[in-house]
C-alpha cells in the first residue's frame, strides 16, 4: 500500500496520510488525463500510466482520459507562448496513435477509456459562466508561465484561462477520488480538486509524479532530439538509450522501471537500463537483438546486419528523400539534419539539403548514429 504512493510519487494533496486512509477503506475511483496534442508518447509520459496502471493491479476502478477538448484549446503549463490549436481531425488521429501506444502499459479491459469531448463539448454558455464563477483572474494569472510571459512582453490569451477549468471540470464530471498527473500539472490538477469540492462537496486527491529530464538532461522534447518514444523501434530504442548522460542512469532506473541500478560500471548500467526499457515495450526477445546489434555497429564497428532498401524512381533531391524513405518526418526536420551534420552518403557527410540523387544510384545513407538506408 505504501509503494504506490511513494515511489516515483513527488507530491500527495492535500496529505498522504488521508490517501492512504481512503486506501485501506475502499476502493477508489482514479484517473489520468493526456491531451492527444501530437502523435507520440514518449518515455516522460510512462511515469504517470505506469502509476495508474498500480492502481489497475491493485483492482481500483481507473480511467484514462484522453482530452479531446482541451486538446484543441491547448495547455499553458510550461508554455512561454500559445500553442497552436489542433482540428478536430487532427485531435482525433492523435488519439487513436495515444491508444495503440498507452495499450503497452494498460489493461483496458480493466482500466476505462473516456473522452472529454463527451460533457465539456455539452456545456452551455450560463454552464461555462458558473463554471468561471469560482475563480479570479488573480488566481488564473498567477501562473509561472504567464508572469514570465508578461514580463518579456507576451500576450496571455482569455482561452488558455480557460484550459484549467475545463480540465478541472473533468474531475467532476468523473467524479473522481484521485487524479494522477506530472508535477508541470499541479496548478489545473488543483482547480480540479476545487471544483470537486464545490460541485459535489468531497475531497479529491491530487498524486503528482516526476518530469522525466531528456537524454541530455534538458527537457525531453523532439525539438531538443533528446526524447525516446514509445513507437521507437527496439534498435532505435536501445541506441537513444546509449547516449544517456551517466549521472541520469538512477533517475531512469526509478522512473522508467520497476528495478534499481546495478553495481556495475556506468556502461554496463547504462546498457541494462536501454535492455530492461526495451524489454518493457517490445519484449525480451527484441531487447537481446538490440543489444546484439548495438554491439555490432558501435562497439565492433560493423555494418548493421540488416539494412532497409530503398529504390527512386525519379531524381530527387536529399531533404525529399529523406523524408520519402522514413529518415525524417519532414521538409523541416529533413533540413534540420543536414544542417547538424547528420546526413551521410557512404559515409561523407551532407551540407547540401538540395542535392540531387539520381534514380539507379547505389549508396548507404545514414542518418544520425543508428538509422541506414540502401539506395538500390
Amino acid at each position: 500500500m505504501k509503494e504506490i504512493l511513494q515511489r516515483c510519487v513527488e507530491t500527495v494533496l492535500p496529505d498522504r496520510k488521508g490517501l492512504e486512509a481512503l486506501l485501506k477503506k475502499k476502493k477508489i475511483r482514479v484517473y489520468l488525463g493526456v491531451d492527444p496534442t501530437s502523435p507520440d508518447l514518449h518515455l516522460g509520459h510512462t511515469i504517470a500510466l505506469r502509476k495508474l496502471k498500480e492502481f489497475e493491479d491493485l483492482g481500483h476502478e481507473t480511467i484514462l482520459l484522453f482530452g479531446t477538448f482541451t486538446a484543441q484549446i491547448g495547455d499553458p503549463s510550461g508554455r512561454d507562448e500559445q500553442r497552436k490549436p489542433l482540428s478536430p481531425a487532427e485531435v482525433s488521429q492523435n488519439t487513436e496513435r495515444y491508444q495503440e501506444q498507452t495499450a503497452k502499459i494498460l489493461d483496458f479491459s480493466k482500466t476505462k477509456i473516456r473522452r472529454n469531448n463527451e460533457w465539456l463539448s455539452k456545456l452551455t454558455l450560463t454552464e461555462v459562466l458558473k463554471l468561471a464563477s469560482h475563480f479570479t483572474i488573480s488566481q488564473l494569472v498567477e501562473r509561472d508561465m504567464f508572469q514570465a510571459r508578461m514580463k518579456k512582453g507576451g500576450e496571455v490569451w482569455v482561452h488558455e484561462f480557460l484550459y484549467p477549468l475545463m480540465q478541472g471540470y473533468d474531475s467532476v464530471a468523473l467524479d473522481v477520488d484521485l487524479e494522477i498527473g506530472a508535477t508541470d500539472q499541479l496548478f489545473n490538477m488543483l482547480v480540479g480538486r476545487k471544483l470537486q469540492n464545490i460541485y459535489h462537496d468531497r475531497e479529491k486527491y491530487v498524486l503528482t509524479v516526476p518530469l522525466l529530464p531528456g537524454l541530455d538532461g534538458r527537457k525531453m522534447s523532439k525539438t531538443y532530439g533528446n526524447a525516446v518514444n514509445l513507437l521507437d523501434p527496439p534498435q532505435e530504442m536501445y541506441g537513444k538509450l546509449m547516449t544517456l548522460r551517466d549521472n541520469l542512469i538512477p533517475t531512469y532506473f526509478e522512473l522508467c522501471t520497476s528495478s534499481a541500478p546495478p553495481n556495475l560500471p556506468p556502461r554496463d548500467r547504462k546498457a541494462a537500463l536501454a535492455k530492461e526499457i526495451v524489454a518493457l515495450y517490445h519484449g525480451r526477445k527484441a531487447a537481446a537483438s538490440a543489444e546484439k546489434e548495438f554491439v555490432r555497429v558501435f562497439q565492433k564497428k560493423q555494418a548493421p546486419s540488416t539494412v532497409p532498401s530503398y529504390s527512386l524512381t525519379k531524381k530527387t533531391a536529399l531533404v525529399d528523400l529523406l523524408v520519402a524513405a522514413k529518415l525524417a518526418s519532414s521538409k523541416s526536420e529533413a533540413r534540420r539534419l543536414v544542417s547538424q551534420k547528420g546526413v551521410k552518403i557512404n559515409s561523407a557527410v551532407q551540407t547540401d539539403g538540395t542535392k540531387i540523387i539520381s534514380p539507379g544510384t547505389e549508396a548507404m545513407v545514414q542518418v544520425g548514429k543508428r538509422r541506414f538506408l540502401q539506395l538500390i
